[in-house]
């Protein structure tokens, strides 16, 4: 059920996904939503959300190399995006985006509060590829940022413009930057 929601709040977005939704999407049975989430649908958000954090920090921590981190991860978005008919796009950002609720701060704050997590998780993570490369931890840290920053933007302008050209723009961009980075770094 945790995958389903996932899978679905990247595509409808969180406010969109009902708990009835996930049930028919994953096959499991009514029941199941109120033993394993007793604490209700914002349980099951934040669970979603800290799956795919783990699963993108999964394939960003898999990469022998920072060129091979962004190739991949890009790869990845690319065949998500175009599978998906440019509806698949990042589950996190889009609780990111949506929260908010005036009426619900409290649940509002755990689902931003999970967001952030995964966010600074990716980012720590692609620092650390950066640094084992050869590149200073100041200068990791913004590499880092602007990778998943960008890589996030361009995921966002993709599905508005239904083309996978931004995604591939930001990849040139950043390869070019990354390599001067690391080559620089090299004795």
């Amino acid at each position: 059920m945790v995958v389903s929601a996932a899978l679905l709040i990247r595509e409808r977005g969180a406010h969109a996904t009902a708990i009835s939704d996930v049930l028919k999407h994953s096959g499991a049975p009514r029941g199941s939503a109120y033993h394993y989430f007793p604490g209700g649908r914002g349980q099951l958000l934040e669970e979603a959300i800290d799956f795919a954090g783990q699963y993108v920090a999964g394939k960003i921590a898999a990469a022998p190399n920072a060129m091979r981190l962004l190739d991949d991860l890009v790869a990845h978005y690319r065949e998500e995006l175009i599978r998906s008919d440019y509806r698949a796009g990042c589950p996190v950002v889009a609780v990111t985006v949506e929260a908010g609720d005036p009426d619900s701060p409290d649940r509002t704050t755990k689902l931003i509060e999970r967001a952030a997590a995964a966010f600074s998780s990716w980012t720590s993570l692609i620092g650390q590829r950066l640094v084992a490369e050869g590149v200073s931890e100041s200068r990791a840290e913004e590499m880092a940022m602007l990778v998943m920053t960008s890589l996030e933007g361009a995921i966002i302008v993709s599905r508005a413009t239904r083309d996978v050209k931004p995604l591939d723009l930001v990849q040139r961009q950043l390869r070019e930057l990354l390599q001067a980075e690391i080559s620089e770094r090299k004795p």
